[in-house]
């Protein structure tokens, strides 16, 4: 395996056209992920589809919920001041229920992708499952011009 450490996007690798984040229903993502998402749909800057993954078996509406809870409730600037871009936020997001060490997870995922054909997977999970998850990326086919992106422990 080799690591591409040039910075942006090469005319060999485009922009990453879905971003995936594993461990979606986690601490990580309440506190520190989905301000950002947030932000970058208030600027503008997200344009993709967000597809979370965890293994909380929520619905809609409470995989919602839980984003706009974590909006409202952490200690970030602003909490939810721009409906549109909540609502923009909202529209990008989807949610796939699942463990990761099952093929059926990665299968659902691979079909929520859809036409996605860079996406950037991140891994907000305990580094005990990396390996776990790039395998059955690779093993589905997912991380074929993908990016993987590791959260550091």
């Amino acid at each position: 395996m080799s690591v591409d450490t040039r910075a942006g996007p090469t005319a060999e690798q485009p922009h990453s056209d879905a971003l995936v984040v594993f461990g979606f229903s986690g601490d990580l993502a309440a506190k520190k992920i989905f301000p950002a998402l947030y932000a970058m749909a208030k600027k503008g800057h997200l344009t993709v589809p967000v597809i979370g993954v965890a293994s909380s078996k929520w619905g809609v509406d409470e995989w919602h919920g839980h984003v706009r809870d974590s909006l409202l409730h952490q200690d970030h600037e602003g909490g939810i001041d721009d409906p549109v871009a909540f609502d923009r936020l909202m529209a990008l997001l989807n949610y796939v229920s699942g463990d990761y060490n099952e093929a059926a997870t990665f299968t659902a995922l691979k079909a929520a992708l859809g036409d996605s054909k860079s996406p950037a997977f991140y891994l907000a999970i305990p580094p005990s499952l990396f390996a776990t998850v790039i395998q059955s990326l690779g093993q589905t086919g997912l991380a074929r011009d993908a990016r993987v992106i590791v959260e550091k422990p």
